[in-house]
């Protein structure tokens, strides 16, 4: 098919695999992962060959209270290197960092004097013009930096274009395409993934795409916007991410080609770390209530309290979110 780009059994040297599993796995479990768990995971994450790993959010520590999440909602500089000391690997750090949520002005010290790489900056579609005054001054600091517009599904094409050719012209490294609801099908996916990437034509930026599995298809559409040139790619182990969770990270390390990318050292940490972490109780991953909202493009906190109340009257959730759509 046209506009493809490589194929199968070929190799891609602009791909690069983020792992967000303590970011987006920390919706989870508020955060609160072992340090023996984030320094086992980091050390795994340097086996497999994964390109980056974000560590969590850089959060406004004015904002919210310190003492009731794990220290990954914050990314202090010293607990990241307490697990990474000076990061003497191929693996680069990353933060997430949200306009609006964050004291980006204060709580980030320049690169020079940082383990962190990367710093993404989350934003919804209102919010492009702050997220790239962030971009500019995180630039300025020396780091790389990408653009993650969330809730991409309800956003019109007009907007979206607009924000694009801003993001374009700024000096974001990676844009990303996100399917915050899991709301997309490997066919709109890759029509925004095609748009997205047709924006920084010439610019030497790049594209990035973060699935949610709402409706079983962060892999499918991960791969499939891959293969129309989108470079940056989220995964977390075991899909672990807020309500349905993300793209597989061994998924992909199964399914990409290059020697570079490991799968055994990933299934040794399943073991050992995931599989307790289900047992403790931790939730997360794909079921009927968050199908729904998937499928009906929509935010999945209703699912996510449903979830939390240990409810399995589908069909009536099914009815309610009908009524109130």
């Amino acid at each position: 098919m046209a506009g493809r780009k490589g194929n199968l059994m070929g190799v891609r040297d602009d791909i690069k695999l983020l792992d967000a599993t303590i970011r987006d796995g920390g919706l989870c479990n508020n955060f609160e992962f072992t340090d023996e768990f984030v320094t086992e995971l980091y050390k795994t994450n340097v086996k497999s060959g994964i390109d980056y790993m974000e560590f969590g959010y850089k959060a406004s520590r004015n904002m919210f209270n310190e003492s009731e999440f794990g220290k990954w909602k914050f990314c202090k500089e010293e607990d990241l290197r307490a697990i990474v000391g000076d990061n003497l690997s191929d693996m680069k750090i990353a933060v997430m960092a949200d306009v609006g949520r964050c004291d980006y002005r204060t709580d980030f010290i320049p690169k020079s004097e940082s383990v962190i790489d990367m710093v993404r900056v989350a934003c919804y579609i209102h919010q492009i013009p702050a997220a790239i005054e962030m971009i500019e001054h995180f630039h300025t600091l020396g780091y790389e930096t990408t653009c993650n517009i969330m809730a991409v599904s309800q956003v019109s094409t007009e907007q979206l274009t607009q924000a694009l050719e801003m993001l374009s012209q700024s000096s974001v490294d990676v844009i990303y395409l996100v399917d915050s609801y899991g709301s997309l099908y490997p066919e709109n996916a890759s029509e925004l993934a095609r748009m997205y990437i047709k924006a920084v034509e010439g610019t030497g930026k790049q594209i990035g795409f973060h699935a949610h599995n709402n409706q079983n298809l962060a892999f499918a559409n991960t791969i499939e916007t891959m293969s129309y040139g989108v470079s940056y790619l989220d995964a977390t182990v075991q899909a672990m991410g807020r309500g349905a969770g993300n793209c597989a990270m061994e998924l992909l390390l199964g399914f990409l080609k290059n020697p570079k990318y490991n799968l055994y050292y990933l299934l040794k940490f399943i073991e050992k770390y995931m599989l307790p972490l289900k047992e403790q109780g931790v939730v997360w991953g794909y079921d009927l209530q968050y199908m729904f909202t998937g499928m009906l493009n929509r935010h999945p906190r209703e699912a996510i309290e449903y979830t939390n109340q240990h409810r399995n009257d589908f069909s009536e959730f099914y009815k309610i979110l009908l009524e109130n759509y």
